[in-house]
C-alpha cells in the first residue's frame, strides 16, 4: 500500500522512495556516524544503509522554503528494546502531509481487497505483499489463512512476508501489527522488494502475491519492474495475485479550461501588452512536460464537452510478468464536432480471478458497471494528457487515429485525424532543443490577461521617474525580468533566478530580440548566491526589487511559503537604495472558514478499518479527531476547487499582514471572524493576497477563486455547527477567534481556533 507523494500534498518537498522497487539507495556506513552531530532533521530524498553490523537507516533531504537550503536527516530503524527515540515527533513529521490517511479511509477500496484476499487466500502459505505500508493487507491475508475454513484438515501453519522499504512507514507498521497480534504471523522487511532474496530474507518462494503499488496513471509508482523482479525472483510459477488485474481507459474530450494549462502561445494571442513568453516560431519553448496529470476531472465536468465514447487502451495482468514496453493503436470515432484538448483516463482493477471484485477511478459521467470511488478521495484520481497547441479539430463521425506507448512508468499518447497529427511532435525533447518545462498552472497564469494587466501596471508604476534604473529580480519570474526590461530602455535587470538557473539564462537569450532588448542589459547570475555584493550589482544600489513571487519547482508548497520572498529581501538589504520600490510590498494572509466534508471525511480518525486496529495511526498521520481542537491539525496545501464539496460559511477576513518595506520578522494577528451562512465547518482556507503597489490599488490574489494557485487548508480536529444569527442551542456557534503566528525562522505558520458561543 504505497502511497502517493506529491507536491500538493508535501509542500517543498521531493520524495523519491514511493515504489518499493525505486528508492535510489546507497550504502553510506561511513557517513551514519555524522549524522547526529551534522544533519538536522529533513524530509525527503530517502537514502539508505544496508549494512548488518548498524542499525538500519536512511537519509533524507529537505528543502528549507526560506532560503532553498537543502539539509539532510537519518532516520534510524526503532530499536524494540525501550530504548528512548531521539527525534519522537520524527515520523509524525514525515507522514502527516502524505496520502496515507486518505487511502486508508477508502472504504470502497479496503472492502475491494479484503473481499479479493479472502477469495484468493483460502490455505495456509507464504504470501508476500509489496509496499505494506501500514500493513493492512498483510493482516487481511493472515487472517484470512488462519481462518477456521482455511485451517480445517491441515496442520500447516502460513506465513505473510511484508516488504516495506519506506522506513518511517514501516517503523509504524510495527505498531500496527503489534496492536493486532498479529507479530508472529506477519514477517516484515524495511527493503525494496527487488533487495528481498529467498533463502536470505525469505524462506521459500511466495505463493500469493498482495499489493497496492498504484498511483493515478497506474504505473507511476514502478509497479511493472516490482512485478517482473518478485515473478523473476520472488513467486512461484502460475502465481495467484491481488489485485489480478488493471485495465485503463481513456476519452476525447474538448475544454477550454484545460487548454489554458499548457497553451500558452494561445493565451498570448489575446493578451494587449505585447510581451512575448512564447514568440512565433518559439511556440513551445515554454511548455508543460508532455505526460499525465492527476485532476479530479469531476470538479470540471461541466467544462468538459466528450468528443468520443470512453474506448479501453492497455491491460495489465499482475498474475504474469509484465513486459516493459507496449503498445495500443486504435481508430476511435469522433461522436461530436469540436476540438480534442484534451485525453482523460482512468483504470479498473479486477481484483479477484473470477472478475467479481472490482474498483474504477472513472470519473462520474462514466456508467458504473464496476463499483469504485463511491466517496471523493485524493489518493486516486483521472489523469489528464494535454493535446498540444490549440488542440485537433474534429468532425462527427471522423476516425481519429490513436496510439499509446507504456514504458516501465508512464503511458503516452498521440493523435492523428486523417493526414493531422497532433503537435506532440513540436515537443522534440529527443533532439536536445530547448524548452523551458514549467506547471500547467503556471502556464495557466502567465497566460492569464487579468494577471498580466496587473503586473504590467505595477511594474509601469513602479518604473515610472526612474532613470536608469537598477532592478532585481529575486525569484524565478521570467515574465517580470521581460517586462522590466521591455519597459525601460534603459534599465539594467539582475534576474537571480535561484531554482532556473542557467535554464533561466537560455530561455532569455532566445526571446530577447522578440522582446525588444538587448540581453547586454540583462544579468542572470545562474549559480546558487547566499548574498549579492555591490559586486554583483555594478557598484549601484538596487532602485527595484520584484518579484511575483514564484520559486521554481516549489509550486506545491503552502502559499505562505512564497515568504521566501521578504527573506530574500532582508538578504539583500545592504544594497538597497534608501528609496527602493518594492514588488509586492506587502502580503496578506487571508482566510475563510469552509464546509469541507469530503477532504474532512479523507483525513478523519481511524478506527478499525475491516476489522483490524488503526487507531494507534491516528497522531502520527495528523489525523481529524485526534489532535487538540485549538491547534487543529497540520496545514496542507490543496486547491479548494478539486477538495469535492465546499461552501464558504464566512466572508474572507484579513489575518495578519507580512510588510516587506523591513526584514523578515515575527507576526501575529488575531481576528474575530462572524459566518455568513449556516453549515458544518470542517476548517479555513488560507492564502497570501499579494500586494502590488503602495496604493493598495494592484493586488494579485491566490485564493480559491483563482484555480491556479494552491490554498493551505487547516482542518478542525470536528466539525463545528454554526449559524448565523440568533441563539447557539444545541452547540451551535456564529464566531470564532482565529489567532496566527508567523516564524521567520522556518516560515512556520501556526493557526489556532476557538468557537465561541454567544
Amino acid at each position: 500500500m504505497t502511497p502517493t507523494f506529491s507536491t500538493s500534498q508535501m509542500p517543498g518537498i521531493t520524495i523519491l522512495c514511493m515504489s518499493s522497487s525505486l528508492i535510489f539507495t546507497f550504502f553510506l556506513q561511513s557517513l551514519t556516524s555524522l549524522c547526529s552531530s551534522t544533519f538536522r532533521f529533513s524530509n525527503c530524498k530517502p537514502i539508505r544503509t544496508m549494512s548488518s553490523a548498524l542499525p538500519q537507516r536512511m537519509f533524507q533531504q529537505r528543502l528549507d522554503p526560506l532560503t532553498g537550503n537543502t539539509e539532510w536527516v537519518v532516520i534510524e530503524e526503532e530499536e524494540e528494546d525501550g530504548k528512548t527515540n531521539p527525534n519522537p515527533n520524527l515520523n509524525k513529521a514525515l507522514l502527516s502531509s502524505t496520502s496515507y490517511l486518505d487511502m486508508l479511509n477508502d472504504s470502497a477500496r479496503n472492502r475491494a481487497f479484503h473481499e479479493a484476499i479472502k477469495k484468493t487466500v483460502t490455505r495456509p502459505c507464504h504470501v508476500l505483499d509489496i509496499g505494506a505500508g501500514t500493513g493492512l493487507l498483510s493482516m487481511m491475508a493472515a487472517k484470512a489463512m488462519n481462518s477456521s475454513d482455511a485451517m480445517a484438515g491441515t496442520s500447516m501453519e502460513g506465513m505473510v512476508s511484508a516488504c516495506e522499504s519506506y522506513l518511517p512507514m514501516g517503523k509504524l507498521m510495527r505498531k500496527v501489527i503489534r496492536i493486532n497480534g498479529m507479530v508472529k504471523k506477519v514477517h516484515i522487511f524495511h527493503k525494496r522488494s527487488d533487495e528481498l532474496k529467498v533463502g536470505e530474507d525469505l524462506t521459500s518462494r511466495a505463493d500469493i502475491l498482495v499489493s497496492e503499488i498504484l498511483d493515478s496513471e497506474l504505473l507511476g509508482e514502478g509497479l511493472i519492474p516490482s512485478l517482473q523482479h518478485a515473478h523473476d525472483m520472488l513467486l512461484v510459477p502460475n502465481t495467484q495475485t491481488v489485485p489480478y488485474r488493471a485495465t485503463t481507459y481513456g476519452q476525447l474530450v474538448e475544454s477550454k479550461f484545460l487548454q489554458k494549462l499548457h497553451d500558452l502561445y494561445g493565451s498570448e494571442a489575446h493578451a494587449s501588452d505585447d510581451i512575448h513568453l512564447t514568440p512565433s516560431g518559439l511556440k513551445t519553448i515554454i511548455c508543460v512536460s508532455p505526460q499525465q496529470y492527476a485532476m479530479h476531472a469531476n470538479a470540471i465536468s461541466k467544462e468538459i464537452r466528450l468528443l468520443s465514447e470512453p474506448f479501453k487502451i492497455f491491460e495489465f495482468e499482475f498474475w504474469k510478468r509484465p513486459d516493459s514496453h507496449g503498445e495500443t493503436a486504435l481508430h476511435i470515432k469522433a461522436t461530436n464536432d469540436g476540438t480534442v484538448h484534451a485525453i482523460i483516463s482512468w483504470w479498473v482493477l479486477q481484483l479477484d480471478y473470477e472478475g467479481k471484485v472490482f474498483y474504477s477511478t472513472a470519473p462520474h459521467w462514466i456508467p458504473r458497471d464496476f463499483p469504485g470511488a463511491t466517496n471523493w478521495c485524493d489518493h486516486w484520481k483521472q489523469c489528464v494528457w494535454f493535446i498540444p497547441g490549440m488542440g485537433m479539430p474534429v468532425s462527427k463521425g471522423d476516425q481519429v487515429y490513436f496510439q499509446a506507448i507504456h514504458s516501465d512508468t508512464s503511458i503516452t499518447y498521440d493523435l492523428r485525424n486523417g493526414n493531422t497529427r497532433t503537435e506532440i511532435g513540436e515537443y522534440d525533447f529527443q533532439a536536445g532543443d530547448f524548452h523551458l518545462i514549467l506547471s500547467p498552472e503556471r502556464i495557466a497564469i502567465y497566460g492569464d490577461r487579468e494577471w498580466r494587466h496587473a503586473m504590467l501596471t505595477a511594474a509601469r508604476n513602479a518604473l515610472q521617474g526612474k532613470l536608469s534604473p537598477l532592478c532585481v529580480v529575486a525569484d524565478d519570474s521570467v515574465f517580470l525580468t521581460i517586462l522590466t526590461a521591455s519597459l525601460s530602455a534603459s534599465s539594467h535587470v539582475i534576474s537571480m533566478y535561484p531554482g532556473l538557473q542557467d535554464k533561466g539564462a537560455v530561455y532569455l537569450q532566445a526571446i530577447a530580440d522578440a522582446n525588444g532588448f538587448s540581453m547586454d542589459r540583462v544579468k542572470v547570475l545562474g549559480r546558487r548566491k547566499t548574498c549579492l555584493t555591490l559586486d554583483d550589482t555594478y557598484q549601484r544600489k538596487v532602485d527595484l526589487l520584484f518579484g511575483e513571487p514564484f520559486y521554481y519547482g516549489n509550486e506545491g508548497m503552502l502559499p505562505w511559503q512564497n515568504l521566501r520572498f521578504w527573506k530574500e529581501r532582508t538578504i539583500l538589504d545592504s544594497i538597497l537604495s534608501e528609496d527602493v520600490v518594492i514588488m509586492p510590498c506587502k502580503g496578506i494572509l487571508k482566510a475563510c472558514a469552509m464546509s469541507l466534508p469530503d477532504l474532512w471525511m479523507s483525513r478523519r480518525s481511524l478506527k478499525r478499518i475491516e476489522g483490524f486496529d488503526h487507531s494507534v495511526v491516528n497522531e502520527t498521520l495528523g489525523a481529524c479527531g485526534d489532535f487538540p481542537a485549538i491547534n487543529g491539525g497540520p496545514c496542507l496545501p490543496y486547491f479548494i476547487w478539486q477538495c469535492g464539496e465546499i461552501e464558504e460559511l464566512s466572508e474572507v477576513f484579513p489575518v495578519m499582514e507580512f510588510n516587506f518595506s523591513q526584514p523578515i520578522r515575527a507576526c501575529f494577528g488575531k481576528t474575530k471572524v462572524r459566518f455568513t451562512r449556516p453549515g458544518l465547518c470542517h476548517g479555513f482556507a488560507l492564502w497570501i493576497d499579494w500586494v502590488m503597489d503602495a496604493e493598495n490599488s494592484i493586488v494579485v490574489s491566490t485564493g480559491p477563486n483563482s484555480r491556479y494557485w494552491k490554498q493551505g487548508v487547516k482542518l478542525l480536529s470536528d466539525p463545528v455547527r454554526v449559524n448565523v444569527h440568533g441563539s447557539c442551542d444545541m452547540g451551535e456557534c456564529y464566531s470564532t477567534e482565529l489567532d496566527a503566528s508567523f516564524n521567520p525562522t522556518n516560515g512556520e505558520l501556526i493557526i489556532k481556533s476557538a468557537f465561541l458561543s454567544q
